[in-house]
C-alpha cells in the first residue's frame, strides 16, 4: 500500500470510527509498524475532527507498546477540549485491547497579533543529486525505508562504532505522493535511525519512547518530489537513553518543523 492509501483510510475516521486498519509488512520496522506511519495515521484521524482553519501546531507521540504489522487495529479519537481558537485531541492505536501508540494533537487557527519573530535558522548542506545511505539488505535494513530516499551529509552509518551522535542530511519520498501535507512530513521525519546506534559496533534494538513535533507557519507550498533538509543532534545520552533535537527545512531553506525524541537503546 502507498502512503496515500494508508492516510486516506485514516482520514475517514470521523465518518467511520469503528473501521479496522492493517499496515502491511513493507511499512514495518523490525516486528512493529514504522513509527512515522502509525503517527501520521493517528494525526489524520484526529484532523478529521477539526476544520481546515485549525492547523497542527504540536504533536506529542508516545510509543506505548508494539503495534504489529499485518494485524488489525483500531483508532480511537477523543476531543479533549475544543475552544474558540484551539482544539486539543487525543488519538490512540489499539490492538488486541491494548494501547500501542498514543498521540496528543494541538490544532489552532491563526490570529491577529502584535508579536512576531522570524525563524532565521539556516543550514549549509548542498542539495544531493541522488540518495546516499543504507542499501536495502534483507533482514538488516528496515523494510519501510524502501519508501524513502535519504542522503547523509554528516554522521555515520548505524553500527559502525563511530563516536559521532548526530545526523545531518536530506530526505524525500522515493515515489512522490499526490501532494505533501503535514501527514507526509510526519511520516518522513521519523525515517532517520536513532543517532546513538552509530556508536555501536554490532546491531542492537533501539526504539523511540516519545516524540514531540512542532510545525511552523506560515510556509510556502511544498512539492511532492522535494528534498527536505534535516539536522539532528543528541543533547544528552546515558543509562541506555538518549535525548535528541532536530530541525527540518523545506526546499527553499525555510524551517517548517522542530522535532524532539527520547530514545531507548538496548545494547
Amino acid at each position: 500500500m502507498t502512503i496515500d492509501e494508508l492516510l486516506s483510510h485514516a482520514t475517514q475516521h470521523k465518518s467511520s470510527p469503528m473501521r479496522e486498519f492493517v499496515v502491511p509488512k513493507d511499512w514495518s520496522q523490525g516486528r512493529t509498524v514504522y513509527g512515522g506511519i502509525s503517527t501520521a495515521m493517528l494525526y489524520v484521524a484526529a484532523k478529521s475532527y477539526v476544520d481546515d482553519e485549525r492547523k497542527i501546531r504540536s504533536l506529542s507521540t508516545n510509543f506505548v507498546g508494539p503495534l504489529v504489522f499485518d494485524a488489525p487495529f483500531n483508532i480511537t479519537v477523543e476531543e479533549v477540549r475544543v475552544g474558540s481558537n484551539v482544539s486539543q485531541l487525543q488519538a490512540r492505536a489499539v490492538q488486541n485491547g491494548k494501547y500501542c501508540v498514543v498521540v496528543q494533537a494541538c490544532f489552532a487557527k491563526a490570529r491577529q497579533s502584535k508579536t512576531g519573530k522570524e525563524n532565521t535558522d539556516v543550514h549549509d548542506m548542498p542539495k544531493p543529486d541522488k540518495p546516499k545511505f543504507i542499501p536495502q539488505i534483507p533482514k538488516v535494513t528496515p523494510k519501510f525505508l524502501k519508501h524513502f530516499d535519504l542522503s547523509i551529509h554528516s554522521g555515520a552509518l548505524p553500527f559502525t562504532g563511530k563516536k559521532s551522535s548526530h545526523y545531518h542530511g536530506w530526505m524525500r519520498f522515493k515515489k512522490p505522493p499526490q501532494s505533501i501535507t503535514e501527514a507526509h512530513i510526519i511520516a518522513m521525519i521519523d525515517t532517520w535511525p536513532p543517532t546513538l546506534i552509530q556508536q555501536l559496533r554490532w546491531p542492537a534494538p533501539a526504539s523511540t519512547i516519545s516524540w514531540n513535533l512542532e510545525f511552523i507557519y506560515p510556509h510556502r507550498s511544498l512539492s511532492p518530489g522535494d528534498w527536505f533538509a534535516y539536522k539532528e543532534e543528541t543533547r544528552q545520552a546515558a543509562d541506555g537513553y538518549g535525548h535528541t533535537e532536530a530541525t527540518v527545512w523545506d526546499a527553499y531553506g525555510e524551517v517548517i518543523a522542530l522535532s524532539r525524541q527520547t530514545i531507548a537503546v538496548f545494547d
